[in-house]
């Protein structure tokens, strides 16, 4: 709940009538879907870094479609300056990556949404040759959808996020690999009894997760830079990031690494 009202803060106080003409303002990619932990992280963490680096603007939000891929060419053509999203190198040649990784690699620690019906099944799992016998679903624009199948495991690409979690739900896909900073809020919000988290073990790739800026505004781009280097620096990112984040999971389970090409 507080880090419901600590977001509402935010945009009452960036979107909703209190900008100031005086000074610049930047427009914000806001997805047209539920917002999690990780997002009100990351809207948090953008005040924070552009306060760190003394860029005093305001913020507007745009709403985007949810597609990562078409966030990132409304990026390229100018109608945004700022969106966030795992990075690749075809992302990289759309807009500026602001190469801080803003979940300190945690976006490759990968935990399994399943159903409980089929937690059996998984719990015995302990090579990766074992998974590649189930099917897991993932967005059909995501750069992971690509890394999971690159190490031979069965991926099912979907177009629709809600779609995804309705698939374990009906049985008709196993597994929905999600990032420990995502799985338990969008558990929470999913209110579903039947849908759980394998606690026996999580995938591993190394990834990174980056603020991309519009390439017309490279001035944005170097002060979230320089604030997210002040932010590291001083002990401020550690600190946000546990408070928004729960990673005991990775102390008491095991790891299944995969490669990643494409990073």
């Amino acid at each position: 709940m507080m880090k419901i009202f600590m977001y509402v803060c935010l945009i009452v106080f960036t979107s909703l009538g209190f900008a100031d003409d005086s000074k610049p303002t930047i427009y914000v990619a806001k997805e047209q879907r539920p917002l999690y932990d990780r997002d009100l992280f990351l809207y948090e963490l953008l005040q924070q870094a552009l306060l760190a680096a003394d860029y005093d603007v305001n913020i507007e939000h745009v709403k985007v479609h949810p597609h990562q891929q078409r966030t990132l060419m409304a990026l390229s053509k100018g109608r945004v300056d700022l969106h966030w999203s795992m990075t690749s190198p075809a992302r990289e040649k759309l807009a500026i990556a602001v190469k801080f990784p803003l979940f300190d690699g945690l976006i490759g620690k990968r935990v399994l949404i399943v159903h409980k019906a089929h937690y059996e099944r998984f719990k015995s799992v302990t090579e990766l040759e074992q998974l590649r016998r189930f099917t897991a679903v993932q967005g059909h624009d995501w750069p992971d959808t690509k890394i999971l199948a690159s190490n031979g495991l069965d991926v099912k690409p979907i177009a629709n996020y809600q779609a995804m979690f309705d698939m374990i739900l009906a049985k008709k896909a196993d597994y929905f690999p999600r990032s420990i900073v995502e799985a338990q809020s969008e558990l929470s919000s999913q209110n579903n009894p039947n849908l759980m988290i394998v606690p026996d073990y999580y995938l591993s790739y190394p990834a990174r997760f980056y603020f991309f800026v519009n390439r017309d505004n490279p001035e944005l781009a170097n002060k979230l830079a320089h604030g997210l280097k002040k932010m590291k620096d001083s002990g401020a990112y550690h600190t946000l990031l546990v408070r928004y984040f729960d990673i005991d999971m990775l102390t008491s389970s095991h790891m299944l690494p995969l490669n990643n090409p494409f990073y």
